[in-house]
């Protein structure tokens, strides 16, 4: 059989509380919003597990809102995105222009004319929010910050990123175009840290130096981390910091802890320390309730029978591994695996279509399904290949 693992949170939840959990969604049909059990300052949030994608809580999560520097989350997603294709590396050199200099907020102080590399541009989004590191990769990818903020859009759509329109790369702006929800950052930020877990060498770090190269000289300047929760939760992995006077404090906050990975996102928090306070409710809770089981589907799967193929038969793939989230306390280890597939398929298949699934159940339930993938190419056989077949019996 293929490797399967149970990550069991830290269950100190009273019998009372599980029932809460259980049934006031069903009565108040608000879906996680069980406020009594989590408290928290923040308008607008949600808990959600990045493997799997599922909402352990939420609290005005499609709320629409300012959302500060955690825009940049989207930028970072693109620049990686950028990475991964090719079509930039973290050598790449980065001149600064005017424009990007003079962003105001928050910033490293980027000169007209300085050059970076992306490395280095990115420890300053990622660390210490840096609007004018953020316009200065956006043009340099895009060739201005205008187009890239029209990726960011597509992006966004793309991700099905409902209430977010974003008119500006790292958040500075106030007008009422540019917002997003908890929802939504959860959604972005999950696509990131899946996606691009190498995000985490940046969001990590907690302080840094780099390196001003003007015209008026060298000098150093230290990054330091917007991201407090980094030294206050012994889990923290990342992610983003933002505020403005509009936006007032956010927080998309990372997690791993006993294999799972959670994302923590605050909006509107009224005092800076809140949005951690929050984040460290949130994440304690999710840590609690959560067990996830993960069948990471390296078990080999017969060949399957292809009827009136040239070849008689067709190796078989799962298409990937399969996760599952519970809260609810139930045993993952009542989780079974059915395959369905049949005795023999007629030719011709093709590679990477669907001949059956794994089906998953709890407790009888169904809760998921992987497909069984055809991991080759059969044809059709035809005449003079039936011909051939029988020949090459024949001699045997």
């Amino acid at each position: 059989m293929g490797k399967k693992r149970v990550f069991r949170g830290w269950r100190r939840l009273s019998l009372h509380l599980f029932l809460l959990a259980c049934l006031l969604p069903l009565c108040l049909g608000r879906g996680m919003e069980a406020r009594a059990e989590v408290a928290i300052s923040a308008p607008s949030a949600i808990l959600m597990e990045a493997s799997t994608g599922k909402v352990i809580y939420e609290w005005n999560a499609s709320e629409r809102r300012s959302p500060a520097s955690i825009t940049k989350i989207m930028t970072l997603l693109l620049v990686f995105e950028q990475l991964e294709e090719g079509k930039i590396k973290l050598e790449d050199q980065i001149t600064v222009s005017e424009y990007a200099s003079s962003m105001g907020g928050s910033q490293v102080y980027l000169a007209a004319g300085e050059v970076q590399n992306l490395d280095t541009m990115l420890k300053c989004i990622a660390v210490a929010s840096a609007n004018d590191a953020s316009v200065a990769v956006a043009e340099y990818i895009a060739g201005s910050e205008e187009a890239f903020v029209g990726r960011m859009n597509e992006k966004a759509e793309q991700l099905g990123m409902t209430d977010t329109h974003f008119e500006d790369c790292c958040g500075l702006t106030e007008s009422d175009g540019h917002y997003t929800s908890a929802r939504d950052v959860a959604i972005m930020s999950r696509e990131l840290i899946t996606k691009h877990p190498e995000v985490f060498d940046y969001s990590q770090i907690w302080m840094t130096d780099i390196t001003h190269e003007t015209r008026q000289g060298s000098s150093l300047f230290t990054l330091a981390n917007t991201n407090k929760l980094l030294k206050q939760y012994e889990w923290a992995t990342g992610l983003k910091t933002g505020s403005t006077s509009k936006a007032k404090y956010c927080l998309s906050a990372t997690a791993r802890k006993d294999g799972i990975d959670l994302i923590a996102v605050v909006m509107g928090a009224p005092e800076p320390k809140k949005r951690f306070q929050d984040a460290r409710v949130l994440l304690n809770y999710g840590f609690d309730v959560s067990s996830l089981y993960c069948d990471e589907n390296e078990d080999p799967l017969p060949d399957l029978a292809v009827e009136g193929g040239v070849e008689e038969k067709v190796p078989l793939s799962y298409a990937g591994e399969f996760r599952y989230l519970d809260i609810a306390g139930n045993s993952l280890d009542n989780v079974e695996k059915r395959m369905e597939l049949p005795e023999s398929v007629p030719a011709p298949v093709l590679q990477g279509e669907t001949a059956g699934y794994a089906r998953y159940f709890l407790n009888g339930t169904p809760i998921g399904e992987v497909p069984v993938l055809y991991g080759a190419d059969v044809a059709r056989a035809r005449y003079c290949d039936v011909l051939l077949k029988i020949f090459q019996e024949f001699l045997l």
